[in-house]
């Protein structure tokens, strides 16, 4: 059974950081691109960050870039986001995401693009 579970989710104040994990299991993802997306009460879910499988090519949400680091460990299924300057806008349930559908330099911003999907963890931001 595949499955991605997300990880590190929690209550900080804004300014704050938080680390963000998913790890996969039940398959090797290590030629599947990674993303993160996330969905804020009475909003539609929408892409926060994305890695290519070769871990060469990323791409942000303008929201988040130069805050949000996406990184993976191939060894280890895994794949994070480092989410430093946090503010209360960025509050949202975070979900990690898997895509086997394009090459080693491919990311994706869209929804429609991901096979697979982890659950979701809490981000709350205080200001």
């Amino acid at each position: 059974q595949v499955q991605l579970v997300e990880s590190g989710g929690g209550l900080v104040q804004a300014g704050g950081s938080l680390r963000l994990s998913c790890a996969a299991s039940g398959r090797t993802f290590s030629s599947y691109a990674r993303g993160w997306f996330r969905q804020a009460p009475g909003k539609e879910r929408e892409f926060v960050a994305a890695i290519s499988w070769s871990g060469a090519h990323t791409v942000y949400a303008d929201s988040v870039k130069g805050r949000f680091t996406i990184s993976r460990d191939n060894a280890k299924n895994t794949v994070y986001l480092q989410m430093n300057s946090l503010k209360p806008e960025d509050t949202a349930v975070y979900y990690c995401a898997a895509s086997s559908y394009g090459g080693s330099w491919w990311v994706g911003a869209h929804e429609n693009e991901y096979d697979y999907w982890g659950q979701g963890t809490q981000v709350t931001v205080s200001s």
